[in-house]
């Protein structure tokens, strides 16, 4: 099962798009964004394409040009970032949790599944871009992580 295992290039992904949201209407490099955050610039590069192709970044090939977000950073959410970068946020096997038929014996770690993936998709979805980039995220983070048993081996891996 895949709960929440995020990737180098998702993580990536948002430290990117966390610099667009604080430049604002100023454009970043991907130099700038690759030695901030110890980046290959390269491998940023592709990222910030594909976060073009999904509509999430604007480039500009001007002089001085670079990136910046092609949305205000208070419409982009976190689940938003991650999608684009790898897909959907939880699976089992390699299937959406909704899509999962379980023989009757089982039938219970279906809506396990589901309700794993709904609680990570309404933590994701609720922070923006622009919650990360203030530093103020909704009143529930705090409380959820400040949870006991949270940790690298607590039940959402991330």
């Amino acid at each position: 099962m895949s709960v929440m295992k995020m990737s180098a290039r998702a993580e990536y992904a948002l430290r990117g798009c966390i610099e667009m949201a604080r430049a604002g209407k100023l454009t970043s490099t991907a130099e700038d964004i690759a030695q901030a955050h110890r980046i290959s610039r390269k491998f940023l590069q592709n990222i910030l394409g594909d976060l073009r192709r999904a509509g999430y970044v604007r480039s500009s090939s001007s002089r001085g040009g670079g990136y910046r977000l092609a949305l205000p950073a208070d419409q982009i959410s976190v689940a938003d970032i991650l999608r684009a970068i790898d897909g959907p946020l939880v699976c089992v096997n390699g299937v959406d949790p909704n899509a999962l038929r379980h023989p009757e014996a089982v039938e219970a770690l279906t809506t396990l599944w589901i309700a794993i993936g709904a609680r990570v998709r309404a933590v994701l979805e609720d922070v923006s871009l622009h919650d990360l980039a203030t530093g103020r995220l909704p009143l529930l983070m705090p409380e959820l992580a400040d949870e006991p048993g949270r940790g690298p081996s607590s039940a959402l891996t991330g």
